[in-house]
């Protein structure tokens, strides 16, 4: 059974709005907690506290759950890493490594959210429609297409590697399990060695033989 803890409402006011809200958000741990098969609308509904006509009221089937709740766990990594603006408009200015570092905390903080959010973008269709993940391709493309960028990086690969790292970050490092002090530490950790490695790759330059795109590296790297 899981041990998901259900957000307190106000029975004596409706508030179809909180009421969604408190939906979702326990639809989004129970997803990550027990997968899809563990997801039920009438399941939701007695976590939260609340009659089933009402869950049905917002949500009619098992499926539009999970799609909103995806949708609403996607949206929510939007404002915490852009701000409130519109996921179309054009990037906010940001200090170098901020983005990493609001996203790395926002996994930290709420691992059970990344882990919906990881799983449902490994979709290909899911991922295209995925507000989160459109506005940080458009981002990477936009700033990889400026004369601050190095030539030739690819805009998906460096996209995938950026963001699949921050939420697999508190996995790996067992966040869960440590204090907020802790947590601020890996947040940092995580972010700095980001930054470094955008600014500076990880291969002195000289190390490598020359190469291009269609020709392969005839000098083996000695680790």
């Amino acid at each position: 059974m899981s041990e998901v803890e259900a957000p307190k409402t106000n029975k004596r006011r409706r508030d179809p709005e909180r009421t969604r809200e408190a939906i979702l958000e326990v639809a989004g741990k129970l997803l990550a907690s027990d997968g899809p098969e563990g997801l039920s609308v009438s399941k939701v509904a007695q976590m939260v506290g609340v009659n089933r006509g009402t869950a049905y009221h917002h949500f009619q089937t098992r499926d539009q759950l999970l799609s909103a709740t995806v949708s609403w766990v996607s949206e929510k990594l939007c404002r915490e890493s852009f701000g409130e603006a519109d996921s179309l408009s054009p990037a906010t200015k940001m200090r170098p490594g901020q983005l990493a570092e609001n996203l790395a905390k926002f996994a930290i903080e709420n691992p059970e959210y990344g882990r919906v959010w990881l799983v449902s973008i490994l979709d290909p269709v899911k991922r295209a429609q995925d507000p989160y993940w459109k506005r940080y391709t458009a981002m990477m493309e936009r700033f990889l297409k400026s004369d601050r960028a190095e030539p030739g990086i690819d805009t998906e690969v460096h996209a995938m590697m950026m963001v699949v790292s921050s939420v697999l970050w508190p996995v790996w490092s067992g966040a869960s399990k440590s204090s907020d002090t802790e947590r601020d530490r890996l947040v940092k950790q995580f972010t700095g060695e980001v930054l470094r490695l955008n600014l500076n790759g990880i291969i002195k330059g000289g190390q490598l033989p020359d190469y291009d795109d269609d020709e392969a590296v005839h000098e083996e790297i000695k680790w």
